[in-house]
């Protein structure tokens, strides 16, 4: 499909049209009742922009008569450049699926941009995997093994912050982990493998389990009722619940002193946690400014 094909379109059928490409891409069908809904259009009309589609990308969607939906074709050439940005805008919150030719700005802004971006097609084929409930085939680098080969059946994705991840059920290690997306390459959906029971979401802990924490200003900065006008916090305290697999990304981003006694110093520890005890357990809580579980702290006291 030609810059002049897509310019002879109108707008609403070029975002349709870019709909049918990150829902076959990213979740690997699509059916016309998807357009249906999302576009409050016809039946008709759908079936007329799946046609053209076709017709305009040979080879991009095929049709699966036994699942009576659109699928990826195996020849599959993109034809909208989506930024990352916005595809993962668009798969975690459900938002910005339009066709970018035209982005109309509405105020100047300025935001930063991550230091890395996952490859698309890579990510492609983990967010199918996710939505099709498949194990995934990669090569993964790890700076510990280096590169493996392993299989692993990934269930969401995690923003730290700095980064994207998969959190997947390692078939090596047979445990819940998190991989760094722009680590994983040659992914490979292997559709022809079931998930087993142990392997599903329900089943990892970390992820199920819901943390509870309070933040408070920290005891050792000035202006405490400015860091509560920032945080916007009730009562002189921000209270969030966080799935315990998220915890300490979440901790780490924010700058939180974890420490039982807040002794961390530096203006950018502005947020203490009120109970180190309510993060015990939490298998990244490692990740947490100053945090030392009460196991170590009782092994340090009884050796110091």
């Amino acid at each position: 499909m030609s810059n002049e094909q897509l310019a002879n379109l109108t707008q609403p059928q070029r975002d349709r049209l870019a709909f049918v490409e990150l829902r076959v891409r990213f979740i690997g069908e699509i059916r016309r009742q998807d357009l249906v809904s999302r576009f409050a259009i016809q039946s008709a009309a759908a079936t007329r922009d799946l046609a053209l589609y076709k017709e305009l990308a040979p080879g991009n969607i095929d049709y699966d008569a036994t699942a009576k939906a659109y699928v990826l074709g195996e020849d599959f050439r993109p034809v909208f450049d989506f930024p990352p940005e916005r595809v993962l805008s668009w798969l975690t919150q459900g938002f910005g699926d339009g066709e970018p030719l035209r982005i109309k700005v509405w105020v100047n802004n300025e935001i930063s941009a991550r230091l890395t971006q996952p490859d698309l097609d890579g990510l492609a084929c983990v967010t199918r995997a996710i939505h099709q409930e498949r194990p995934l085939k990669i090569e993964y680098h790890s700076i510990s093994s280096g590169r493996t080969q392993r299989e692993i059946v990934p269930s969401a994705l995690i923003d730290n912050g700095l980064r994207w991840h998969v959190r997947a059920f390692d078939r090596k290690t047979r445990e819940f982990r998190d991989f760094v997306l722009t680590r994983i390459k040659r992914p490979i959906v292997l559709k022809g493998s079931e998930i087993e029971a142990h392997e599903r979401s329900d089943q990892d802990i970390q992820w199920t389990r819901i943390v509870e924490i309070d933040l408070i200003p920290h005891p050792d900065q000035p202006r405490p009722e400015i860091t509560e006008m920032d945080y916007g916090m009730h009562n002189g305290a921000l209270h969030m619940k966080l799935r315990a697999a998220t915890v300490g990304y979440v901790l780490r981003k924010w700058s939180v002193d974890c420490s039982p006694d807040h002794s961390l110093r530096g203006p950018e520890y502005r947020l203490w946690l009120k109970d180190h005890l309510a993060i015990y357990g939490v298998k990244n809580a490692v990740l947490a400014p100053g945090y030392r579980s009460p196991d170590l702290q009782r092994f340090e006291a009884e050796t110091d």
